[in-house]
């Protein structure tokens, strides 16, 4: 693999987080560390499979899971799909910009797109950033739109409430309320 296919990877999994204006922006210059198994790698048509506990840390970014694919089209944009892991379930964590809080995330299935700035998480999703978080069988975080999207497992009921979206959203006015 020559280098030039290591830093493009790379650029990939530091953008999994998707919320580049949440993200620690330093963690782009930093070294990147990639612990796996197996590495597999088809320069010719772009394919770069990660495989046996993958764990890639570039400065307070984390992600790990089982297996990571990522793959570059013609204008050099890059995909990542990052499955299984601990319990079934992809990780990633990394500190907010500017603050001393975290975005953290998990699911089955943990895909990004750098082209349309599109994070998505497949089943057993979950989100949370500094306190907030949100829950669901779905979520798309659109990083152009800074916009959410959550839906429930199909078929989620009242009566079912492990399939259904939670949020939990922290108020935001530190200050105390006065009164008059």
């Amino acid at each position: 693999m020559n280098r030039t296919s290591i830093i493009t990877i790379f650029a990939l999994l530091v953008s999994l987080v998707a919320a580049d204006a949440l993200a620690e922006r330093a963690d782009r210059d930093k070294p990147v560390h990639l612990e796996a198994a197996r590495v597999t790698v088809d320069d010719a048509k772009r394919i770069y499979l990660f495989e046996g506990n993958v764990v890639l840390t570039q400065g307070t970014l984390t992600i790990r899971t089982a297996k990571l694919v990522v793959t570059q089209d013609d204008a050099g944009f890059q995909k990542g799909v990052a499955t299984g892991g601990e319990n079934g379930l992809a990780r990633l964590r990394q500190k907010r910009e500017g603050k001393d809080e975290w975005v953290e995330g998990e699911a089955e299935r943990i895909e990004y797109d750098a082209k349309s700035e599109k994070a998505e998480f497949f089943n057993r999703a979950w989100v949370k950033s500094g306190s907030d978080e949100v829950r669901g069988h779905y979520i798309s975080y659109d990083g152009k739109t800074e916009q959410y999207l959550v839906t429930a497992a199909p078929g989620a009921t009242a009566s079912n409430a492990d399939g259904r979206v939670t949020a939990i959203i922290q108020p935001k006015n530190t200050k105390p309320a006065t009164t008059h």
